[in-house]
C-alpha cells in the first residue's frame, strides 16, 4: 500500500508580489513610487503585492512597461499562485469531507483499480477524498449526493437489500467510465434485435470466441456492453439503463456466474432495453438485477424474465423440456435448440424438473477478462 496525496503543489509557490518586491528593492523604489509609476493607488499596490487582489491583464501589461519581463510572465506567475491557493483550499475541504468515505466501498474500488491503493490511515484520507471525487466526476460530496443519491429514485430493484447507495453508485460509475471510453453510434433497435439472434448462437462457444464478437455486434447496434467486477454490498450482477437518450448500457458482473446465469442475465437486461424504453420517463429507469434474488413484485422484472426464458428456450418446447431426465437427453435437446447444455440444465433446475444438485458439471464457470478503470 502507498500513501495517497494530492497532486504535487510545492509549499514554496509565492505570489507575484514577492517578485515585484524583489525588483523594486533592487531599484531602491518604495511601494509609493511604484504606485505612481503604475498609475494605481497605494492601497491597490499594497493589495496586489500581498496577493489580496488578483493580478489582472491590465496590471500585467503595466508591470511589463514599468518593471520589465513580458505580460505573459506576470500572468503565468499569477495563475500558478492562484492554482496553488486553490489546491490548498481543496486540501482543507477534503480533510473536512473524510466522513463521506464511510459511505463508499473503498477496498473494492482499490481492488478494481478504480482508485489508487493506499492504507486507510487518517493522514491518507484527504487524498482518498480527492481520488474518489475524481473517480465519480463530481466536485464535492454534496454533488455526489445530488447526482448519485438522486439516481436512487430511478432504481428498479430486484431485491430489497439493494439499498447501499455507495456500493451501487460505485459499481454503476465503473460501468459508466468504461462506456465513456468506447463511444459508438446511436441505438438502432433493428440492429440490436439482429445482434441478439447472432449472440444466442454463440452460447456454446468459449468466452475467448464469443466475448469480442458480442462486443462488436452490440457496439454496431449502439448498445454499450461492459463487464465490471462485483462490488460487495451492491447485490447487483446486472443492470440495464440508458446513459443518454440515444445510448443504452448493459452492465454485467461475473459474481457467481456459471454460463446459464450469465446468459440468462444478459438476455434479461436485453429485454429491459427492448421492452421498457418506450418513453423518456422509462429511459430514466435503472434496472438493478440479481438472478439469485428470487421472485420480484415488479411487473417489468416479470416481463424481462419471461422474455429471456422464452428467447433461450421457447415455451412451445415446455413439454419436451419437462421430459428430459438424463444427461444424453439434455445434450440432444441442447443441440436441437443450438444452445449450450448448461443453459438447459439451469432451466431444468429453475423449473424444478431436476434437483439443483443434478448435472451441474455440464455448466461452465466463466472467467472473462474485465477492465480496471481509474
Amino acid at each position: 500500500m502507498t500513501e495517497l496525496s494530492a497532486p504535487y503543489a510545492p509549499d514554496w509557490v509565492s505570489p507575484p508580489g514577492d517578485t515585484i518586491l524583489d525588483i523594486i528593492e533592487e531599484r531602491g523604489w518604495s511601494q509609493v513610487e511604484l504606485a505612481r509609476r503604475l498609475g494605481y493607488t497605494e492601497k491597490h499596490v499594497s493589495q496586489l503585492v500581498n496577493g489580496k487582489v488578483p493580478l489582472s491583464d491590465e496590471a500585467a501589461m503595466k508591470l511589463e512597461l514599468v518593471l520589465g519581463s513580458n505580460a505573459g510572465f506576470w500572468l503565468a506567475r499569477e495563475a500558478k499562485y492562484r492554482e496553488h491557493c486553490a489546491r490548498l483550499e481543496a486540501e482543507r475541504a477534503h480533510a473536512e469531507w473524510v466522513v463521506w468515505l464511510d459511505l463508499l466501498p473503498l477496498k473494492a474500488l482499490m481492488a478494481a483499480g478504480a482508485i489508487p491503493k493506499t492504507t486507510l490511515l487518517s493522514k491518507n484520507k484527504p487524498g482518498l477524498v480527492g481520488a474518489c471525487l475524481r473517480f465519480f466526476g463530481v466536485a464535492s460530496p454534496d454533488e455526489w449526493r445530488k447526482h448519485y443519491g438522486g439516481m436512487e429514485v430511478a432504481y428498479r430493484r430486484s431485491r430489497q437489500d439493494q439499498s447501499d447507495v455507495g456500493a451501487i453508485s460505485a459499481w454503476l460509475r465503473m460501468g459508466e467510465k468504461q462506456a465513456e471510453e468506447a463511444d459508438g453510434p446511436k441505438y438502432d433497435k433493428v440492429k440490436f434485435e439482429n445482434a441478439l439472434k447472432t449472440i444466442r448462437s454463440l452460447t456454446s462457444d468459449s468466452p475467448a470466441v464469443f466475448e469480442p464478437r458480442m462486443r462488436h455486434l452490440l457496439h454496431d447496434a449502439g448498445v454499450a456492453f461492459v463487464l465490471v467486477p462485483g462490488i460487495p454490498g451492491a447485490h447487483v450482477s446486472g443492470v440495464a439503463r440508458w446513459i443518454n437518450p440515444t445510448r443504452p448500457l448493459i452492465q454485467l458482473s461475473l459474481y457467481g456466474k456459471t454460463n446459464d446465469k450469465f446468459w440468462f442475465t444478459f438476455f434479461h437486461e436485453a429485454a429491459h432495453i427492448l421492452l421498457h424504453a418506450n418513453s423518456q420517463a422509462e429511459k430514466k429507469s435503472i434496472f438493478l438485477d440479481d438472478p439469485s434474488a428470487g421472485q420480484s413484485d415488479d411487473s417489468h422484472e416479470h416481463e424481462a424474465n419471461e422474455w429471456a426464458g422464452d428467447y433461450l428456450i421457447a415455451r412451445s418446447f415446455s413439454a419436451e423440456l419437462a421430459s428430459l431426465k438424463s444427461r444424453a437427453a439434455v445434450i440432444a435437446f441442447a443441440q436441437k435448440m443450438a444452445i449450450h447444455p448448461g443453459i438447459v440444465v439451469g432451466r431444468l433446475q429453475h423449473d424444478g424438473i431436476i434437483p439443483p444438485s443434478w448435472l451441474n458439471d455440464m455448466k461452465t464457470s466463466f472467467c472473462l477478462e474485465v477492465a480496471a478503470h481509474g
